[in-house]
C-alpha cells in the first residue's frame, strides 16, 4: 500500500510568489530604466556627446586663437591681410587681378 501525501497550498503559493518575483526583478535588471540596454544606451550617447564636446572644444580653441590674433595686443600681419583682402577687397601693388 502506498501512501500519497499531498503538498499544503502554502508551499505551492510560496514557489509561485518566488518564481513571479524572480522573473519581475530579472526582466527589471534587463528591460528596466537602470536595466543593462538602458546602460548600454546611456553609455552610446555619453560617448557621441563626448566627441561633440571635443569637436565644440577644437572649435573654440581655434575661435579664441582668431580673437587673440586680432586683437589690439596682438597683430598678425597674415591674418589683417587675409582680413583686409576678403573684407574691403585690398590688392597689394605688385598684384595682378585676374577675372
Amino acid at each position: 500500500m502506498t501512501h500519497h501525501k499531498k503538498l499544503p497550498v502554502g508551499v505551492f503559493v510560496y514557489f509561485a510568489v518566488a518564481f513571479a518575483l524572480g522573473t519581475y526583478f530579472t526582466f527589471a535588471a534587463v528591460q528596466g530604466d537602470f536595466g543593462l540596454f538602458s546602460r548600454a544606451e546611456i553609455e552610446a550617447e555619453a560617448s557621441e556627446l563626448q566627441v561633440q564636446l571635443d569637436l565644440l572644444n577644437a572649435e573654440v580653441a581655434l575661435m579664441e586663437n582668431l580673437t587673440l590674433r586680432l586683437s589690439d595686443t596682438y597683430l598678425d600681419l597674415d591674418l589683417l591681410d587675409e582680413q583686409a583682402r576678403a573684407v574691403i577687397g585690398l590688392l597689394r601693388g605688385d598684384e595682378i587681378v585676374i577675372r
